[in-house]
């Protein structure tokens, strides 16, 4: 089932890996996370990670054919591609590629934002039995910035965040000194300020989007990661519950997290 970007506009709509290898990072994420895999409708280098036949995540074997680092990328739906394309350049943002045509359908980019943090958006159908905090994966989304403030400001004009007037429309609030944004109540993404190196050897440092995937046994998760080829970036507890950023064989950055609520 489908629903048109209108219905999500400024929201989180899709969430894709852009792998060298699109069979081995299946091998990998289905080892350590359990998701299968279905045809994707973009062509065989694309293929669709779920849950219980519920959508999960997007894997391409892009990285190589655009030029781009192995990574995660959250998608945000817009109305118009070219229209929110020029909202980026217009605020300091640049575009690395796109807007792209596909041929089943919609446009898509790879753009970054003032600080060089890579994010897509998305014109087209969603799929209307996705989203970010539904069960295990993804659980949320966070953009490691120098000034989230600044952050929220240049994501709300492109993406048009805190408008109102729309079901779809997000929300933003300053909590703890985090921007939460937030869809229909629930908290989808979070904007955290640090101290961020734009031109960092190790790219957890630099300014970027990180994707959260809760799991049930953190532990038991983790060793899956390291014994098929991972390796531990980051570990902390949080609340009561407990995160940990691996990097992939291939270099793709994804954060684990187990909260008590997720047993």
């Amino acid at each position: 089932m489908v629903l048109v970007a209108a219905d999500v506009i400024g929201a989180p709509c899709w969430l894709s890996l852009a792998a060298r290898d699109r069979e081995a990072a299946e091998r990998y994420y289905g080892t350590v996370l359990g998701w299968s895999f279905r045809p994707g409708r973009f062509g065989r280098a694309y293929s669709v990670a779920e849950i219980d036949g519920v959508p999960v995540a997007g894997i391409g074997a892009v990285a190589g054919e655009f030029a781009v680092p192995v990574a995660w990328t959250p998608y945000f739906a817009v109305d118009e591609a070219d229209g929110a394309v020029g909202r980026v350049r217009e605020r300091g943002g640049t575009v690395g590629v796109g807007p792209v045509s596909f041929p089943a359908g919609g446009r898509a980019a790879l753009v970054a934002d003032r600080e060089g943090a890579v994010f897509g958006i998305w014109d087209g159908d969603v799929l209307a039995d996705w989203s970010v905090g539904a069960e295990r994966s993804p659980a949320w989304l966070e953009l490691h910035t120098a000034n989230a403030f600044d952050a929220a400001l240049f994501y709300g004009e492109v993406l048009g965040w805190g408008q109102g007037g729309s079901d779809g429309c997000c929300d933003t609030s300053y909590e703890e000194d985090q921007v939460v944004l937030r869809r229909r109540g629930r908290p989808v993404a979070r904007l955290n300020s640090g101290p961020i190196e734009q031109a960092a050897p190790k790219p957890q440092l630099r300014p970027r989007w990180l994707v959260h995937f809760r799991v049930p046994d953190l532990d038991a998760a983790v060793a899956r990661a390291l014994e098929n080829g991972g390796s531990t970036v980051t570990g902390q507890d949080w609340g009561g519950g407990r995160q940990v950023t691996l990097r992939d064989p291939d270099g793709g950055l994804f954060t684990l997290d187990h909260a008590p609520d997720a047993d």
